[in-house]
């Protein structure tokens, strides 16, 4: 429900915060000038719903949700921050997704990029304001003593500020990405890298997807700022939320998508799904690439197999994610055309994002291909087990996230490697049917071992203790 902000009548009390950039709501301004709001999802949506009495404090992204405050519109347990538009492109753009991203992720063409000059200067003191305007809100709306849990890449200065702005509160950080190695961390400037650190370190606790990622943290730390100091350091493997994934696989919308599905595969066909986000991580062209050495190598395969690859176009802004969903579409299309037939499209590629659609596809894999050049996780890996309805053989890269915990049962690539990866789809593809079954059944386990509830309650139970 859309509701009036209630005007504050008194010193703040909310005792558990969560800082993200995106929210859990998104509004939409109709050419009327009403005002709809629709809730978003993910693990960090489904893991807050395990606390009733929270506050949530996350930026205002569109001209719908810029309204909405302007209004005083919202709903209860969410304040939307304001920032200046331009200041919040040259944060998110400039800054988060075209310089920490990257490094992360491990990204740059090192020989061109990145080059840190003086734009990247400005950008970088408008990614410090926009922090700055997230720890004054949460300093504002903390009760004494609160539980402050700040999220990702975006706010990694905010624990730093918080903590000078109220160093009563228990402050956590959690990053949903990788963290990059030291020397390739050391690519940034060192007054940066170290103001990073520091701000991260602002924290009682910083926590992470995997011991991968926290031990690459930790070393970063050592050889930039001599340690730790008083940070704690958590590892919470955030799973798949099982309950909910089977009960949506499972509705009408589904199966009217598995339908359409299976009339574009055809007949006694096996299918290789892969579902992303046009991310310069997931590795998309790559994957292409392998599938047509599978055809190219193994021509037993042609006629055979279908790859159902969605592959959702995001941050469109920047022109190298535009080139790069540009150049999947081009090597998707060059695949039928150099193999197909009347009767068989040898690649079903699907760019508009459609949630029903991708579980239709998960529900209908023989092998699901997860082989991102780098990921912080990397749920679809964790999630096509859990809905498979005649298991599915899994084919991930060791740099994902979800190798830790499901490698084992896995048929392991190393993401650069191209024939490597075609070798492994063949393998996928032949797999026994009792050694697939096995195989899902275990990897569905591993995947639900930490569904988002718990996984956020364990976080908030380790910043209270001590």
């Amino acid at each position: 429900m859309v509701t009036e902000h209630a005007e504050a009548t008194g010193p703040s009390t909310a005792q558990v915060l969560v800082a993200s950039n995106r929210g859990p709501v998104t509004y939409t301004l109709g050419e009327d000038g009403t005002l709809d709001a629709k809730r978003g999802g993910g693990g960090l949506v489904s893991g807050l719903s395990a606390v009733d009495d929270k506050l949530w404090v996350c930026a205002a992204l569109g001209d719908g949700d810029r309204e909405a405050v302007r209004r005083g519109v919202g709903e209860p347990g969410v304040r939307m921050l304001d920032i200046d538009p331009e200041v919040h492109a040259d944060a998110y753009n400039g800054i988060a997704n075209s310089v920490l991203w990257f490094v992360h992720h491990l990204l740059y063409q090192t020989p061109v990029e990145p080059v840190f000059d003086t734009e990247f200067r400005r950008q970088w003191a408008a990614y410090e304001t926009y922090n700055r305007a997230f720890a004054e809100a949460l300093a504002q709306e903390a009760g004494p003593g609160a539980a402050v849990l700040v999220q990702d890449y975006h706010l990694a200065l905010v624990p730093g500020m918080l903590r000078a702005l109220r160093p009563d509160l228990r402050i956590g950080h959690f990053s949903h990405t990788p963290w990059a190695p030291v020397d390739y961390f050391r690519l940034l400037p060192d007054d940066i890298a170290e103001q990073l650190l520091r701000g991260i370190l602002g924290a009682d606790r910083a926590a992470f997807l995997t011991r991968r990622w926290a031990d690459a943290f930790i070393g970063c730390c050592t050889e930039i700022l001599g340690g730790t100091g008083r940070t704690r350091i958590g590892v919470h493997g955030l799973g798949a939320d099982a309950d909910f994934l089977r009960r949506r696989a499972h509705e009408a919308d589904v199966d009217e998508r598995m339908a359409a599905l299976r009339e574009q595969v055809g007949e006694n066909r096996k299918t290789i799904v892969r579902v992303d986000r046009t991310e310069l991580s997931k590795n998309i062209v790559r994957g292409l690439h392998a599938y047509r050495t599978l055809l190219e190598t193994r021509p037993e395969w042609r006629e055979r197999v279908v790859h159902i690859a969605f592959a959702y176009p995001s941050r469109q802004d920047l022109a190298v994610y535009r080139d790069y969903t540009a150049a999947v579409q081009s090597l998707a299309t060059e695949i039928n055309g150099e193999y197909g037939t009347e009767s068989w499209t040898p690649v079903v590629l699907h760019v508009k994002d459609d949630f029903a659609r991708s579980l239709a596809a998960y529900r209908l894999a023989d092998v699901a291909l997860v082989n991102p050049i780098r990921d912080g996780m990397n749920l679809v890996a964790k999630e096509v087990p859990v809905v498979s309805d005649h298991g599915c053989a899994l084919v991930l890269s060791r740099e994902a996230g979800a190798y830790e915990e499901l490698g084992e049962d896995a048929i392991v690539v190393n993401p650069y490697d191209v024939t490597g990866t075609a070798e492994a789809l063949h393998e996928a593809l032949t797999m026994s049917g009792d050694e697939r079954s096995g195989r899902t059944k275990r990897l569905a386990e591993a995947a639900t071992a930490l569904p988002p509830q718990r996984w956020f309650l364990d976080q908030l139970e380790a910043l209270r203790q001590e």
